[in-house]
């Protein structure tokens, strides 16, 4: 796979810090990236993920949506050459347990 089909994601969660960066195909789905997050979440955090569909991806403040790939994602402009897309994560439980 050439070089420039690939892509630095850094995951930034409600705390500021971060998960990753990790590295991209520019054809991995946003239902990817969140099976990733799922799974490294960082230990000790008082909000945990229980599954993907509890995770919201946003980049340039727009929620993106599972089936969409990483090469749809990018922001063409502002990029910075060698540097890691921010992608902020946020966590929505399912609305069971929020009533309990």
């Amino acid at each position: 796979m050439p070089e420039e089909d690939l892509v630095d994601i850094k995951f930034r969660i409600y705390d500021g810090s971060d998960i990753g960066p990790f590295r991209y195909s520019a054809t991995s789905t946003v239902d990817m990236l969140k099976q990733r997050i799922v799974s490294d979440w960082p230990k000790g955090k008082t909000i945990v993920p229980k599954s993907v569909n509890e995770v919201k991806l946003i980049s340039s403040g727009k929620i993106l949506e599972n089936n969409k790939t990483v090469g749809l994602c990018k922001v063409p402009f502002g990029e910075v050459p060698g540097g890691a897309i921010i992608m902020h994560v946020v966590v929505q439980p399912s609305l069971a347990k929020a009533k309990t």
